[in-house]
This record gives C-alpha cells, sequence and structure tokens, in this order.
C-alpha cells in the first residue's frame, strides 16, 4: 500500500463531528517537509540482517544518516532478520506505540519426532486466540506467567520433520517458546530454526521496506548531488508510525494548546476514527495529517460523537514543536 493511500483511507474513514478548514499559513503537509525536517522528523522500515543486534544496527543509522538519535520500534535478536522500525530525531517519542503494536513472523520449526498433520493441525488451533506464556530462561524480562492472543497460526509448509508457520500475535509475544510449547504439547519436542519478522503495525515487507546499503546509497546521493527523491523514499514521516493507532483531527486553533500539554478537549476536535475504546492510545493530527501528539482516550468514539465538552483526550508524547500554530487560548494569571 502507498503511504498517501494510507493516509487518505484514515481521513476517509473518518467521523465529521464538525466541518472545519486549515490555514496553510501555518504547519505543512508532512509530504512539503524539506529534507532536513524530513530526516527529523522520520522513520525507516529497515530490513535488519542476521547477524547484528538490533543496538548495532542503530550505531549504524545514526552514523549512515549523521543524526545523534535514533531508536528501534522492538528488540530483533541477532540470528532473526526481518522488519525493524527505526526512528530517527523527534520520531523517537513514538516509539512506545510501536512496541505495543501487533507483530508478524514466519518461522521455520523443526519436530523432534514424526507426527501426523492431523496432530498438528490440532494442536496448533489449541495454541490460536488467548494462550498463557512464560518468557524463557533469555528474556530481559520477569519470568511471570503472562496470556498473550495468538490471532493467526498458520501452517505453511510441511517437509517431513520441518514446518514452516505465519504467525500473527500480540506484542510481547515469544514466538520461540510458543514453538517450544507446541512441540511439549504434541508430545514430541520442536525448536525454531528460523525467524522472521514480516510486520510491526504497518510496517510490512511491502510498505517501502528498506536495506542499510539502500538508506547509505540514498544519503550519500543527496550529499554529493542535492537529489533528495531517493532519501525521501527510503525515509518515512512520522505520521506513517502511528498509522495503526485510531486517529483524531484537531482544529487549527486547538493545535497550540495541546502543544502546550493540555489535553485535548471535546470542541478541538473536527474529525475522529471509529472504534476508539476508552484508555486506548491514539494520534492526535492536524487537518494536514501532521503529527500532534500522542494520548490517552478518556472517551470512546460513540462518547465524543454526543458530547458537546469534557476533555476526550489525556495528552501523554506532544510531537509537534510549540510554535508551529498560532496560539488561540488565553493562560491563566495567577497573583
Amino acid at each position: 500500500m502507498k503511504i498517501e493511500k494510507l493516509f487518505e483511507d484514515k481521513r476517509k474513514n473518518a467521523i465529521v463531528l464538525e466541518e472545519s478548514e486549515t490555514d496553510f499559513n501555518f504547519g505543512k503537509k508532512p509530504e512539503d517537509r524539506s529534507i532536513t525536517e524530513h530526516i527529523r522528523y522520520g522513520v525507516v522500515n529497515l530490513d535488519k540482517p542476521r547477524g547484528p543486534t538490533s543496538h548495532e544496527i542503530i550505531t549504524w543509522i545514526k552514523q549512515i544518516l549523521n543524526v545523534k538519535r535514533a531508536g528501534h520500534g522492538g528488540t530483533l535478536d541477532p540470528k532473526v532478520s526481518g522488519i525493524l522500525p527505526v526512528a530517527l530525531e523527534e520520531s523517537t517519542k513514538v516509539l512506545t506505540t510501536l512496541l505495543q503494536a501487533g507483530k508478524e513472523y514466519v518461522c521455520v520449526a523443526h519436530f523432534h519426532d514424526d507426527f501426523s498433520i492431523k496432530d498438528l493441525k490440532r494442536a496448533v488451533k489449541y495454541f490460536t486466540g488467548k494462550i498463557y506464556q512464560r518468557p524463557p530462561l533469555k528474556s530481559a524480562v520477569k519470568r511471570s506467567l503472562r496470556v498473550r492472543t495468538i490471532y493467526l497460526f498458520e501452517i505453511l509448509e510441511v517437509d517431513n520433520r520441518d514446518v514452516l508457520f505465519r504467525i500473527r500475535c500480540e506484542a510481547g509475544t515469544y514466538v520461540r517458546k510458543l514453538i517450544s510449547d507446541l512441540g511439549e504439547y504434541m508430545g514430541i519436542g520442536a525448536h525454531m530454526e528460523e525467524l522472521r519478522r514480516t510486520r510491526v503495525g504497518n510496517f510490512t515487507e511491502e510498505n517501502n521496506m528498506v536495506r542499510l546499503h539502500d538508506l547509505k546509497d540514498a544519503y550519500d546521493i543527496w550529499k554529493e548531488t542535492g537529489k533528495e527523491e531517493l532519501l525521501r523514499k527510503v525515509i518515512l514521516p512520522v505520521e506513517f508510525a502511528v498509522s495503526h493507532l485510531p486517529w483524531i483531527f484537531i482544529k487549527d486553533s486547538a493545535v497550540s494548546a495541546v502543544c502546550h500539554g493540555a489535553n485535548l478537549a471535546v470542541p478541538g476536535i473536527c474529525m475522529i476514527e471509529k472504534d476508539i475504546k476508552r484508555g486506548s492510545t491514539v494520534a492526535i493530527m492536524t487537518l494536514k495529517n501532521e503529527l500532534v501528539a500522542i494520548g490517552k482516550a478518556l472517551l470512546s468514539s460513540d462518547e465524543i460523537m454526543r458530547r458537546k465538552k469534557g476533555i476526550a483526550v489525556k495528552v501523554e508524547r506532544v510531537i509537534m514543536p510549540r510554535n508551529i500554530y498560532p496560539k488561540a487560548w488565553k493562560s491563566r494569571k495567577f497573583s
């Protein structure tokens, strides 16, 4: 899916609460940012190779792009390849939302004894949906029993004792442990031989996935010739990183207040996406598709549509600088 179409679909699916226009004297569409702004508010859909650690990858990207800050949206072990979302400079503020995003993997599992396809299908069905999982011994988190959701556990190919799976799961699921538990349930044992991550939120293999040398080539071409096209293609706008979240579009008059840390009130909203639930993380957007802030919904979509006042979103992380849009509110003075 093209990024422009993804943003267009977000707007098409939004419910209009109040008609409002945006002033193009303030702010700008993500695609209209200068190349230096594009990098500063950029993310990379990186295809991590097997071998290096996620930390090493981040170090190399900082050197390649000459940026001071970069971070990734979910660690991949050295032996694991695939999608590693990387945020640059100001975009690192949205990384926590990617840690919560759903994941998809393809993996090769090796079973320690022969099995029937019927038994394998029954076991896979047992591990689909809500499962209990205890993190492995080598994990960096407390090894307490937790509940995780397996949305899809699909058998793609069977070759003797080797099986290729596709797995879509909740964030925080340990695929290696899932395969081990599957083998134990079948009574024959199993271990994971290869693993590749194919999705994090809307970061997929089809959405501008690039390799390290693509990033370096694009940056070098820009520095040597001034041509920006390739660099704009391999670096995506920060708004893409939150496209898996529900979007709430606000009036120009509400932007400055949110940038100063004010919570978002219902009168400042002009459009919302459906199915927002209380407590869900949402992206607060301008009518130009600029990310203003990340927040926690205090009201559902239905409640926002019914109410005329009240706080709809508790702002947790402001992304946009304060002085992009004019101030349209009065600060209180205390004597």
